[in-house]
């Protein structure tokens, strides 16, 4: 008999939450059932398994993410823009670092097309790359605009969770100004690409 109140969405932020705090890598039924008080047979009436826990956390990830870009972009173009979403993408990977590791995995793992996962990673690309044709740059630039963005949060973030800045200077100071480093270089390679 399911637990009364126990549902998918239920099983998935309980997940979330025990990657959040303990590692993508700790997740498993056992320790989940554990966490809602429920045997692990219980948690096949919500998920098909772990392959499935794990994609629901990367589409959970991949929306949230999207959503918290989308909200910093409102409104704004050009380097503010740029600054809030790297800001709000910064944030989202501190506060969800298991949520965030699942969605990086989600693409490169999964043997068929998932048009779900895909279309969350088409928005978050979207997002960036409305804000990247703002500076200017055509789309072939702007991929490249938007990898560089994406490692540069990715980069930073990940070691910032994992204590990899130990010298004591004011970690947001630094992250502002890589983020205005490739502003002023998007900045510069528009200008250039407007002499040609």
């Amino acid at each position: 008999m399911p637990r009364a109140g126990l549902d998918t969405t239920a099983v998935v932020q309980a997940a979330a939450e025990l990657v959040n705090a303990q590692g993508l890598e700790a997740l498993s039924i056992t320790r989940l059932a554990a966490l809602l008080g429920v045997r692990a047979p219980s948690i096949y009436n919500h998920v098909g398994g772990l392959p499935d826990l794990r994609r629901e956390l990367a589409l959970l990830g991949l929306r949230r993410m999207g959503e918290c870009m989308a909200e910093a972009a409102i409104g704004k173009a050009g380097p503010p823009a740029l600054l809030g979403v790297a800001l709000a993408y910064r944030t989202f990977i501190k506060e969800n670092p298991g949520v965030y590791n699942a969605g990086l995995r989600a693409s490169g793992n999964m043997k068929t097309v998932d048009e779900q996962i895909q279309q969350a990673e088409e928005r978050v690309l979207r997002i960036v790359m409305n804000i990247i044709q703002s500076f200017g740059l055509e789309w072939e630039e702007g991929l490249h605009a938007a990898r560089a963005l994406r490692s540069l949060v990715h980069g930073f973030a990940t070691l910032e969770v994992s204590g990899g800045f130990g010298l004591p200077l004011d970690l947001d100071e630094s992250f502002r100004r890589l983020v205005e480093l490739l502003s002023a270089g998007m900045q510069q390679q528009a200008r250039e690409s407007t002499k040609t």
